[in-house]
C-alpha cells in the first residue's frame, strides 16, 4: 500500500519525506484555507519535495470552468493529479484531462457505482471517504472492499482506489485488509503508526540493559 500525506503544510511534508514515509501528498480547499498562502505556491513547494503525485483541487463544477482551472494546476509540476469532483462535469473532464496525459483524482466518492464511473473515465485515482461514511452511520471499509472486487472483475481498469478521510491507526489496517491501493493519511495519525506501547517498554529496557553494560559503541 502506498501512503499519501494528507496536508498542505509544507514542513510536515518536508519531515515525512525525508522520513522516507510517503509516495505523495493529497491537498483541498480546506487545507489549503489552513495554510493561508496562495494555492499555486504551495503546490509548486510541495511538488518540488516529493517526487510522487500531488493532488490539487479544482474549485469549479461546471466541465468548461474545471478544464480551465485544471490546466493551470497541471502546468505547476508534471507530478500534479489534478482533483476533480465525482460528478458528470468531474467524470467528463477527467477523461479529457486523461487524454491529454494528465493524472487525475477523482474525489467525494461515497458508493461503488461512483467508484465504477470513475474508472471508465479513466480516473487515476479514486478517492472513496470511508471517514465521512462512517459518520453518517455507513461502514466505510465496506465500500473500500465493494470497490475492490469490482475492479478486480475487469483487468482493463487502471483506476487505484485512494482510500480518504482516513481518522484512526485502525482505519489504515482496515483500508490495507480491504486492498486500497493508497491510503492518504493526516501527518499525525501518520506518525502515530510506528506507536505501540509494547515497543515503548521495550525500549526502556533495552536502554536500562544497555547502560548496565557501561559499554558505548565506538
Amino acid at each position: 500500500m502506498k501512503f499519501f500525506v494528507d496536508t498542505a503544510d509544507v514542513s510536515e511534508i518536508r519531515e515525512l519525506a525525508a522520513a522516507g514515509l510517503i509516495d505523495g501528498v493529497t491537498t483541498n480547499p480546506s487545507l489549503i484555507l489552513k495554510a493561508n498562502r496562495p494555492m499555486k505556491e504551495v503546490i509548486a513547494e510541495i511538488c518540488d519535495i516529493v517526487d510522487g503525485p500531488v493532488s490539487a483541487e479544482v474549485g469549479a463544477t461546471e466541465y468548461d470552468e474545471i478544464m480551465r482551472e485544471g490546466r493551470i494546476l497541471a502546468k505547476i509540476a508534471e507530478n500534479v493529479a489534478v482533483k476533480v469532483p465525482l460528478t458528470l462535469d468531474g467524470l467528463k473532464a477527467c477523461r479529457t484531462f486523461v487524454d491529454e496525459g494528465t493524472m487525475v483524482n477523482v474525489t467525494l466518492c461515497f458508493s461503488a457505482p461512483q467508484a465504477l464511473l470513475a474508472a471508465k473515465a479513466g480516473a487515476t485515482f479514486v478517492s472513496p471517504f470511508v471517514g465521512r461514511l462512517d459518520d453518517a452511520g455507513v461502514d466505510g471499509m465496506e465500500l473500500i472492499q465493494d470497490i475492490r472486487t469490482i475492479f478486480d472483475n475487469y483487468p482493463d481498469f487502471s483506476t487505484e482506489i485512494l482510500a480518504a478521510s482516513i481518522r484512526s491507526v485502525n482505519h489504515v489496517k482496515d483500508a490495507a485488509k480491504a486492498g486500497a491501493d493508497v491510503a492518504t493519511i493526516p501527518p499525525s495519525t501518520l506518525k502515530s503508526l510506528v506507536k505501540h506501547p509494547l515497543t515503548d517498554k521495550g525500549l526502556d529496557l533495552f536502554r536500562a540493559d544497555w547502560a548496565k553494560t557501561g559499554q558505548r559503541i565506538e
